[in-house]
């Protein structure tokens, strides 16, 4: 008989590799779908939604919709951050899996402009909007599922860099389908419907994604914690958002400013290199996307490397390291994209990708060790999106901009140092906290 002393039975499948895995698929496939967006923005959309004679106002409109994503996650991490908090983390996490698969499976079936006018940019930017709530509430559960269930481990950081893994594995995929479909299909067939066969491909994924989501079972931490409450205080974790506002403002504020860097240079090292090297370097779109996919493929290999040696030697030094990094790389890569050479575009994106590696080998477990487990859902996932919202959204289009008014990548590279700095400020305003077990801080008073 289970106990409010003693956590819920595990069962055997709930081993740390089976739910590391379940988390990795799941948010893979979300990040799929939101990256798959992102590239065709710069590829397809700017064409097909924004017609415009000045393909500078169609690039920056299509971005502009994929900025538009950005706005409705903070809104998705409030949303389903609470239902976390209140239902559970499996079950918030199947929700958020649904909704963005069937949103991307619907951009599939969008007409053009030339076919049905303003009607097309307006479906298209709501189907976004639906895609940025899902993304809201994705990462904060992926990284709780595998970080509770190893509150007594000395790899957490390992275990919980494995969800982590998912953007870049998403990016990597929605780059490598659209070059496939762009290297076997002539242009014109690419452009009228092979970019769609992409978007349908997430139908497909989201089952497989489904399917591993539903074989693990609630984490321990959670029962533990909403046993815990019911029977002291039934009314107590009702509104997980105004008990996070209330008591862990300052850990909300140093998540999000520790990722300043990590978002804003993901975005312009995978995202914006893309528009960079068609548009502005006037290349085909197949250099961009293979140093991106190069990258990205770096980036899944380095991340859970690299949080081996956050679980040896700390969660700041590796975030301080990224933080420097993100401050000077920025001139260098600019500096190797305006070279025009496939080899030294591939070069720019690894070196781009590794720091942002660096980030994601730690945040999981950085994150999930400054709340405790009744806010921990919306706590994690209200922080990431408002980095998300701040640096990430914005990034390629003050990017652009920039460009636009000093027609040199360097004034960019500015931006970088700027987003870096803030990143090493909220890094040093926090504890380190390689050693705390998640369920002492369900044991300390609340904002202590």
């Amino acid at each position: 008989m289970t106990t409010l002393s003693s956590p819920p039975r595990v069962r055997k499948h709930t081993s740390l590799p089976a739910v590391a895995a379940s988390s990795l698929a799941g948010t893979a496939v979300e990040w799929y779908d939101f990256f798959l967006y992102g590239t065709a923005a710069a590829l397809v959309f700017n064409k097909l939604f924004f017609p415009s004679t000045d393909p500078f106002v169609g690039t920056m409109l299509a971005l502009g919709t994929f900025a538009a994503g950005f706005l409705a996650r903070p809104l998705g991490a409030i949303v389903l951050g609470h239902l976390g908090d209140r239902r559970g983390r499996k079950a918030t996490l199947v929700a958020s899996l649904m909704l963005m698969g069937v949103a991307t499976a619907l951009i599939a079936l969008i007409p053009p402009y030339a076919s049905i006018g303003v009607a097309a940019p307006v479906i298209l930017l709501f189907l976004r909007l639906v895609q940025g709530f899902a993304l809201g509430g994705e990462w904060g559960g992926a990284v709780l599922l595998v970080s509770e269930y190893s509150n007594d481990s000395t790899r957490r950081a390992f275990w919980a860099s494995w969800p982590n893994v998912g953007p870049p594995l998403g990016n990597l995929m929605a780059a490598g389908v659209l070059a496939l479909l762009s290297a076997t299909m002539p242009a014109e067939q690419f452009m009228a419907w092979g970019w769609r066969v992409a978007f349908g491909l997430s139908a497909i994924l989201v089952v497989i994604g489904l399917v591993l989501r539903l074989y693990v079972q609630e984490t321990p931490l959670f029962q533990a914690s909403q046993a815990k409450a019911d029977a002291e205080d039934a009314g107590r974790s009702r509104l997980p958002l105004a008990r996070l506002v209330r008591h862990h403002w300052r850990e909300i504020l140093i998540a999000a400013g520790s990722r300043m860097g990590e978002n804003a240079g993901f975005y312009i090292y995978s995202l914006f290199l893309i528009t960079y090297v068609t548009e502005i370097l006037k290349l085909d779109r197949q250099t961009g996307l293979t140093a991106v996919m190069v990258g990205q493929g770096v980036a899944v290999l380095a991340i859970p490397l690299l949080a081996v040696l956050a679980d040896r030697v700390g969660r700041k030094p590796l975030l301080f390291a990224a933080s420097g990094a993100t401050v000077v790389w920025g001139f260098a890569f600019f500096a190797l994209l305006d070279t025009g050479e496939l080899p030294f575009i591939i070069l720019a994106a690894v070196g781009g990708l590794l720091i942002f590696a660096a980030y994601s080998s730690v945040i999981g477990a950085f994150f999930s060790e400054l709340f405790p487990t009744e806010v921990r859902y919306s706590g994690t996932s209200v922080a990431y999106n408002i980095a998300s919202l701040v640096a990430g959204s914005l990034s390629p289009i003050i990017a652009l901009a920039l460009y636009q008014a000093f027609g040199t990548g360097q004034a960019i590279a500015l931006y970088l140092v700027v987003m870096g700095f803030i990143s090493i400020v909220s890094v040093a305003c926090a504890k380190e906290t390689k050693n705390l077990r998640l369920s002492d801080l369900d044991a300390a008073p609340a904002g202590s």
